[in-house]
């Protein structure tokens, strides 16, 4: 007996496509980062049923878009990680000449720059394997998901105000 709409097929379907995303999101290449924490794992386990709910992935898009994102996002951390190579993560320019000010801004804005390359590059890659709408909604669904993160995780910092909602 076929079903009975497609609203019945497309939730039947997302446990199916829950767990095959998480097969794809901690393969063996991903694994190799060292230093798995469980909490980092929730919450890349997290991020991966967010973006895929957020995209409306098919299982076929899901194939293709986890290994293109996740090369796209160790790309991103480690311009990240060059960005800062020894230094604070926060400058204290209270104790910094004005050369070294400088150099610091100059710094920041080469990352940043390297980072919208990147975010440019990755468009037409990203193009290939799910449609431009879904583009856009990956931007935001990332942005709303760090944001949600960030939410929850100052909710459960000692001392800390309840959120107002």
């Amino acid at each position: 007996m076929p079903f009975p709409s497609m609203n019945f097929r497309a939730s039947f379907l997302r446990p199916q496509l829950a767990a095959l995303l998480l097969l794809l999101a901690f393969s063996p290449a991903r694994a190799q980062q060292g230093g798995s924490q469980p909490r980092l794992e929730r919450i890349e386990a997290a991020r991966v049923a967010y973006l895929t709910e957020k995209l409306s992935l098919t299982s076929e898009q899901a194939q293709r878009f986890w290994p293109v994102y996740n090369e796209y996002t160790d790309k991103r951390r480690s311009l990240r990680k060059q960005g800062r190579p020894g230094g604070p993560r926060r400058p204290d320019f209270a104790t910094m000449s004005d050369k070294e000010i400088r150099e610091a801004i100059n710094d920041q804005f080469a990352t940043r720059q390297s980072e919208l390359n990147l975010e440019k590059e990755y468009l037409d890659k990203f193009q290939k394997v799910i449609s431009l709408r879904q583009v856009a909604l990956l931007y935001q669904a990332e942005r709303d998901f760090t944001k949600e993160l960030l939410k929850r995780l100052d909710g459960r910092r000692p001392g800390a105000r309840p959120s107002e909602q």
